[in-house]
């Protein structure tokens, strides 16, 4: 009987997805998937006492969704379960599809209802992967692409979700929604074939599980197949990747040296890797070339900037950086021995210890920034010269120059913080120094 199969089928991915036994927060609409799959985490609550709980969020996109969301809160009510509802505006952007735009306020929604330790369970099933591959090989998508959605994801906010029938089919959940007479709703927009997901739903896929009998599981089979083989590059991807990065004074840079020693393809997914650490949305297959080719060809002392959204990519020195964009800080005058924030986050703070000596009460105390043509003498190094000298001595990236906090005493430049002290301000006893730490 398809009903008892659907039980079994779900309790095992469950096992499988869900081995602590966190919470389970079901991501309920209304649609027979998600009905029937609240139905399922319902009998697996008086079985095994999960504790369960139910959200719907609320688009407005259909002059039905206040129906929808009272028709969730009953049910929700007859089964015991705690529920939760959220309203959400969908923004239409220009070149981005509605359905994407719902889909990420959605999860938004979800974690935001969600209790803190709860999984989000949702109700894609055999038939949305297929959907989701078919749609996905009409882009062009790569390997990790055509793997379409996963069992057990990562939303950006670090929140768990997991599909639990993702090996269901359609016919399988409706089947069981009538064995055992559940009410649901349904979307009129699922017979709009303007959506492409619709268009194969209802017009393309019938057609070929029709001539090709087996289609589903089949598909299916080839999906957990592309999923497996992306695991095993993503493993070889994350062993190249220790192996090519370095830190660099909290950054996290890429050694073009040993970037290089690699194939193409390797480099590839390095940089891929490396930018998903600094939690970059991908560039395109051109701009990866680009980036790959400028960094590994370009002249040593070539000045290499990439720009991505939010920041860009930039070399130095043999290494490769990811520099997000941000304004020089504003100067502060008179600022005594005072802890000192600014407006990017970063804060300047006193400490005792060897460095310089405290200002005397005729010297005004500032922190300026930028001024890399002033000159100081460093404590240990030979001779006068401008901070932009000494930085550049230092190994810092011309970026990162204009943002290093400069102390001065009256106009008197007394310490570069974090690289110099001025020789003529040294003290060994009872000194003090600023430091800089980061409250982001």
């Amino acid at each position: 009987m398809k009903s008892s199969f659907l039980f079994k089928q779900f309790n095992t991915a469950l096992h499988q997805l869900n081995p602590t036994r966190q919470t389970l927060c079901v991501a309920l609409s209304g649609g027979v998937d998600s009905v029937v799959l609240l139905h399922l985490c319902v009998a697996l609550r008086d079985t095994t006492n999960v504790d369960i709980e139910a959200v719907y969020v609320h688009h407005g996109l259909s002059v039905y969704a206040d129906d929808w969301l009272h028709f969730c809160d009953r049910l929700c009510k007859q089964l015991q379960v705690p529920f939760k509802y959220e309203y959400v505006d969908v923004e239409h952007k220009a070149r981005h599809s509605v359905e994407a735009q719902a889909r990420d306020v959605r999860y938004k929604a979800l974690h935001n209802q969600a209790s803190d330790d709860a999984l989000i369970v949702l109700g894609q099933h055999g038939d949305d992967q297929l959907e989701t591959f078919l749609l996905r090989l009409k882009r062009g998508s790569g390997l990790l692409g055509l793997g379409a959605m996963r069992a057990r994801t990562q939303l950006p906010n670090g929140r768990e979700c997991i599909r639990p029938l993702l090996h269901v089919s359609r016919d399988d959940i409706e089947a069981f929604a009538e064995h055992y007479a559940l009410s649901h709703i349904e979307d009129e927009s699922n017979k709009h074939d303007h959506f492409d997901r619709n268009f194969l739903r209802n017009q393309i896929i019938p057609q070929l599980k029709t001539r090709f009998s087996g289609l589903l599981p089949s598909a299916l089979r080839s999906i957990q197949l592309l999923q497996q083989q992306q695991q095993l590059i993503d493993e070889i991807t994350q062993d190249d990747l220790a192996l090519s990065i370095c830190n660099q004074r909290e950054s996290r840079c890429v050694d073009l040296a040993k970037l290089a020693d690699l194939s193409p393809l390797r480099q590839k997914n390095v940089v891929r890797a490396w930018l998903a650490l600094h939690n970059v949305a991908m560039p395109s297959l051109v701009q990866l070339e680009q980036i790959l080719v400028q960094s590994l060809t370009s002249k040593i002392d070539a000045q290499l900037s990439i720009d991505l959204k939010l920041g860009s990519i930039k070399r130095y020195r043999g290494l490769l950086y990811w520099v997000v964009t941000q304004d020089k800080p504003i100067e502060k005058s008179n600022v005594g021995l005072d802890t000192v924030m600014f407006e990017t986050g970063y804060v300047l703070c006193v400490k005792q210890g060897r460095g310089i000596r405290a200002p005397r009460t005729d010297e005004v105390v500032s922190i300026r920034f930028g001024c890399l043509n002033d000159k100081i003498k460093p404590q240990f190094k030979p001779g006068r010269n401008t901070v932009k000298h000494w930085l550049k001595d230092a190994k810092v990236p011309t970026w990162q120059r204009a943002l290093v906090p400069l102390i001065y005493y009256n106009d008197v430049l007394v310490q570069v913080v974090g690289y110099y002290f001025n020789h003529d301000h040294v003290t060994q006893e009872c000194g003090i120094y600023w430091e800089e730490r980061s409250d982001r």
